[in-house]
């Protein structure tokens, strides 16, 4: 009865934390010793040189040593540092950094595994030399390498410095580290008796049994008007300076995974998943990107023009090139860092995704519409939710169980009474070819009778507290212990869960949802684990953190994977996230609420996920908590239409908001928002590949598209999905107009009634209750399906419509891909790739994929948007056979009666190659 007392209590100050985010409840950098420590550093201070310079298995290899006895860390650092550095195909430099372990040390620091993808490591340039260049000023000595066609990785000795810059002696910088004299590396060694090295937060305290090992250092981006990145937080698509002039007071971007309810916006603090990625781009140049390959805390500065004015006399930076500076802080670890350097704003994602693996295909039916809430209260609700979706002809594709489905939130339970024949009730939705999401959260119910908890008991497989006993915290379930899913036989074990006879009541319709992996622990320091509990290895939980929760994405989508026995696709959504993660599924931006400003925040969110690797990310549609009134919740339906995941879900304590409880007009308008997704599903689709193979993302800030126009460069509240499709989102309540920016000199032609725009320009619109601004862009044709069915499933072999939109020279082009949806076989070269073009009043379609995939879908219409005169007829080659042009509608949705010329229903397969000639 006390334990029950006792949750209870921790659970109500938890609720009660959730609906008023108390910044108490969390550290800032003054309360955060190694952040502290670190921006009180003075450039210029790091006492590091390089000796021992050589060529070791196609490596630069060094050695760091400190020749300066007072240095600010107190004491002379006797111990050499060892230094290598890595170059790889497609220009990409990898620095590492790390104590020499020959020298002996109280332990191993931490480096993450199973991030870096085996193929990466196979484009490694094997280096064959070094030139050594001598300073003209005389200050000091330089080793240059080849890094790729037009580029060259150089070290400075005296001081240390690590840079690229374009080839030859006099090239440009692109980017550099401990450029300012910032490096600092504190090292392991044995606590002295008058020591103390524990650190206290409110309650809690952190025992720190290795001290002091943090490690920081600047890092400069050249001719950068704007830097980009490092989510996830709520703010700005560019990263906004945090030191500097008339600065004094504010925090760094945070990377610390936490369980944060009700988010601020407009905030540095760190919320649920940390990518330690940072893009610049400039007019001049273009793009370069950084990343830091390390899972403990991080804290990030973005300094201010100026900040380092009175240090001028003791650097010695090119005076006549641009710079963005940046500080880079974290608690443990090594350095192991990656220097892109573009120049285009894809190349560096391509070059990022290179090193950290592509996004996953997902399934087709992934890519449409999701509807949740936090409950669904039994298979009745269920039944009857998923009915009224047919009774008011409101498509969707996956309906979410969370947590209270369970039988005492044991994960891979039911609960008997409410959810007596989950097998049935998953095969009624599957019939119509639907899914369903269940949860399964990190944290296991200390239930001696449960069999996940009697298992990882006997086998050891929970991750230990400081004294070395099984780690006990609470969360949903109460007393809960955490499975070590850092040790990849305990991620092989879990996945084994997930198998038909071990999760009851699972069907092949049925995928999964992995929150509170932070992971979340409502009593413990900062709602998460303490840092000293001790994991795989002997790592300390502060060297490994951030990881956690990718961990576990990584092990519940390779259960699902091994469920299917290797043929069917995993979907797994995931709260947490770090580098890699993009390859396990997909991410949101976690616990909104239903205010306007979250809408509006959305956006960069979004686009921030994606420009690091996570292009299959959205945010809460109506947001979590609260209760969004109707205004807002039509305008989120616009505009989570276009987000690469689509999901509508809530909080148990809102009101219920499906789609048909808010008056019949409204009811229309979150219909066609959701229509306006499955219209648009193959182009999405297309687009998904797109990201799979090349790691560019869906949803794409305007500068990805146009890296030239700087009024791109700040404009968050539009943006690209992939080259095609411009959107516009209304942030505010009752806007009777909107202003949308339209980059390039060529139109742009509304989606809706294809009524052209002139590019370059701003346009003030009409803020209409029935849509978002949404514009095709001239030169591109986009693929549709305009038949509104029940779900993705059920349109599988409907027929496509193509919408071309013409640029000043009458030409278009565009790709459509198609494979079976679900499985890997496309893998195989099972799969149609299709290439689009108009030119010269000839539209084509090739096919340049294998020939392994057909698909028995027709064409229906093809609509010529920006066609000039009033041709009547076409010719259909091969077999040279006429068809007419008429009037037709640009789309099916709403009440539009705007037309275009249309070929409709010309006779062909999506899958032939063939030509239609405008007459």
């Amino acid at each position: 009865m006390g334990n029950v007392l006792i949750f209870f209590l921790i659970l109500c100050l938890f609720v009660d934390y959730g609906f008023s985010w108390k910044k108490d409840e969390f550290r800032n950098c003054n309360q955060t010793p190694f952040c502290k420590r670190a921006r009180s550093r003075k450039p210029g201070s790091c006492s590091l040189t390089v000796t021992h310079v050589a060529i070791a298995d196609g490596d630069l290899v060094a050695k760091l040593e400190n020749n300066r006895e007072n240095s600010e860390s107190g004491e002379f650092t006797a111990k050499p540092l060892v230094l290598s550095i890595s170059a790889y195909q497609d220009g990409v430099l990898r620095l590492r950094i790390d104590e020499d372990q020959s020298l002996g040390s109280p332990k191993k620091r931490f480096e993450v595994p199973d991030v870096i993808v085996p193929e990466f490591l196979s484009t490694k340039l094997w280096l064959q030399r070094l030139e050594e260049e001598h300073i003209e000023d005389g200050s000091g000595t330089l080793s240059t390498f080849y890094l790729s066609d037009g580029y060259e990785g150089v070290i400075r000795h005296d001081p240390f410095e690590v840079f690229v810059r374009e080839r030859g002696k006099n090239g440009k910088k692109v980017l550099s580290l401990n450029s300012n004299g910032l490096f600092d590396f504190e090292q392991l060694r044995e606590k002295k008796d008058d020591e103390d090295w524990e650190e206290r937060f409110r309650s809690h305290t952190d025992k720190r049994p290795y001290g002091p090992q943090s490690i920081s250092f600047d890092f400069s981006f050249y001719d950068a008007d704007f830097v980009y990145g490092i989510p996830e937080h709520a703010s700005s698509l560019t990263l906004k300076p945090t030191r500097g002039p008339e600065l004094e007071h504010s925090e760094p971007y945070r990377l610390f995974n936490l369980d944060v309810f009700e988010y601020l916006h407009d905030s540095p603090f760190g919320l649920y998943g940390s990518i330690p990625f940072m893009l610049s781009h400039g007019k001049s140049r273009g793009s370069s990107g950084f990343f830091w390959l390390n899972a403990a805390e991080m804290q990030i500065d973005v300094l201010a023009s100026g900040w380092d004015n009175e240090f001028d006399s003791v650097l010695k930076l090119p005076s006549q090139q641009k710079r963005i500076d940046t500080f880079w802080m974290s608690e443990a670890g090594v350095v192991d860092a990656f220097f892109f350097v573009g120049p285009g704003p894809k190349d560096v994602v391509r070059q990022y995704t290179t090193v950290t693996g592509a996004p996953a295909m997902p399934q087709l039916f992934a890519t449409a519409y999701h509807q949740c809430r936090w409950n669904y209260r039994d298979e009745e609700d269920v039944s009857n939710v998923d009915a009224r979706f047919d009774e008011y002809d409101i498509p969707y594709d996956v309906l979410w169980l969370d947590i209270e489905h369970t039988d005492g939130k044991k994960y891979f339970t039911w609960d008997k009474l409410l959810f007596p024949n989950p097998e049935d009730m998953q095969r009624k939705l599957a019939d119509k070819g639907r899914h369903m999401v269940t949860i399964v959260d990190p944290h296991i119910k200390r239930d001696d009778l449960y069999f996940i908890h009697k298992e990882a008991t006997e086998l050891r497989y929970y991750v230990k507290d400081s004294s070395g006993t099984d780690f006990d915290g609470w969360c949903w379930p109460g007393s809960s212990s955490y499975l070590d899913v850092v040790n990849p036989e305990i991620r092989s074990w879990w996945a084994e869960k997930f198998a038909y006879k071990n999760y009851v009541g699972s069907t092949p319709s049925l995928y999964i949802w992995n929150d509170m992996n932070e992971p979340s622990v409502f009593n413990g320091p900062e709602v998460t684990m303490p840092r000293d509990a001790l994991h795989y290895g002997d790592a300390e939980h502060r060297e490994l953190h951030n990881a956690y929760g990718y961990y576990f994405h990584m092990a519940t989508a390779d259960g699902l994977v091994k469920r299917g026995e290797g043929k069917d696709r995993p979907f797994v959504l995931s709260r947490a996230f770090f580098p890699g993660s993009q390859r396990y599924g997909a991410v949101w931006t976690g616990d909104n609420t239903a205010e306007w400003e979250h809408l509006r925040v959305s956006v960069p969110m979004v686009l921030s996920l994606g420009l690091t690797g996570l292009s299959f990310s959205g945010a809460d549609v109506g947001g979590f908590f609260g209760n969004p009134d109707t205004e807002l919740l039509v305008r989120w339906y616009q505009l989570g239409a276009y987000y690469p995941f689509f999901r509508a879900h809530a909080h148990h304590d809102t009101k219920r908001r499906e789609p048909w409880l808010f008056g019949e007009q409204n009811t229309v308008l979150i219909r066609d928002a959701i229509r306006v997704r499955y219209m648009l599903l193959p182009y999405f689709y297309t687009l998904f590949r797109e990201a799979n193979a090349t790691g560019i993302p869906v949803a794409r800030p305007l500068w990805m598209e146009f890296p030239f126009d700087e009024k791109t460069f700040t404009n968050d509240e539009a943006f690209m999905v992939g080259n095609s499709l411009l959107v516009q989102g209304i942030y505010t309540e009752r806007a009777k107009h909107v202003s949308v920016y339209l980059p390039s000199s060529e139109p742009w032609y509304d989606m809706r009634t294809g009524t052209a725009y002139k590019g370059g320009a701003t346009h003030k619109l009409e803020a209409l209750d029935d849509r978002i601004p949404s514009f095709q862009r001239a030169g591109t044709i986009i693929p549709r399906k305009d038949r509104f069915r029940r779900s993705s499933t059920r349109m599988e072999n409907d027929p496509y419509t193509l919408v071309v939109a013409l640029n000043s020279s009458n030409a278009a082009e565009g790709e459509l891909y198609i494979d079976d949806g679900k499985s890997f076989e496309f893998q195989k070269g099972s799969y149609l790739h299709i290439h689009l073009t108009f030119a010269n009043g000839v539209l084509s379609s090739s096919t340049i994929s294998p020939q392994k995939f057909t698909s028995p879908c027709a064409i229906d219409r093809i609509i010529l948007l920006g066609l000039s005169g009033k041709p009547k007829t076409a010719l259909v080659e091969p077999d040279n056979r006429k068809v007419s042009i008429v009037m037709g509608p640009v789309t099916f949705l709403g009440s539009s009666s705007s037309t275009a010329p249309t070929i409709r229903k010309p006779g062909l397969q999506i899958s032939d190659n063939w030509r239609i000639k405008i007459l």
